[in-house]
């Protein structure tokens, strides 16, 4: 067998085509063949599927790591999606209002269209402030 030395590991669309192709072999084998492998000193060869499965997720787009906004702590993130409660209300609720910097008593006012609703902010004197938030 030849002697393998260290290679440029393989990312993206030609790793996902390359791991295609390869689909017979073991996840260790597809690795090595990608490129996801050291040789040691003593001509030891070393796979290393964790860099192997971190590049397939991020050829896939898949994003695991959250982004970190506010004060660090958990809690769910913003869909931008929001439901009709059991007694009919809406709650827009904490995500919302933290990434708009909004603090408890601001004002907005609301105007009722076909198929939306708009809050339009109020300033402190009672103006219009220029920002809106569709709903």
């Amino acid at each position: 067998m030849a002697k393998l030395s260290n290679s440029n590991p393989l990312t993206g669309k030609t790793l996902l085509k390359k791991v295609k192709d390869l689909e017979h072999l073991s996840r260790e084998e597809k690795a090595k063949a990608c490129g996801y492998y050291t040789v040691t000193k003593n001509d030891v060869v070393r796979v290393n599927m964790m860099k192997f499965m971190n590049a397939l997720i991020d050829a896939e787009g898949i994003q695991l790591d959250s982004i970190q906004t506010g004060n660090g702590r958990g809690g769910r993130s913003a869909s931008y999606r929001i439901t009709v409660q059991s007694n009919g209300n809406l709650l827009i609720g904490a995500a919302y209002t933290k990434q708009m910097g909004l603090k408890p008593g601001d004002e907005f006012e609301i105007s009722l269209g076909r198929k939306h609703i708009r809050l339009k902010q109020l300033n402190v004197d009672g103006d219009d402030d220029t920002d809106d938030a569709d709903e």
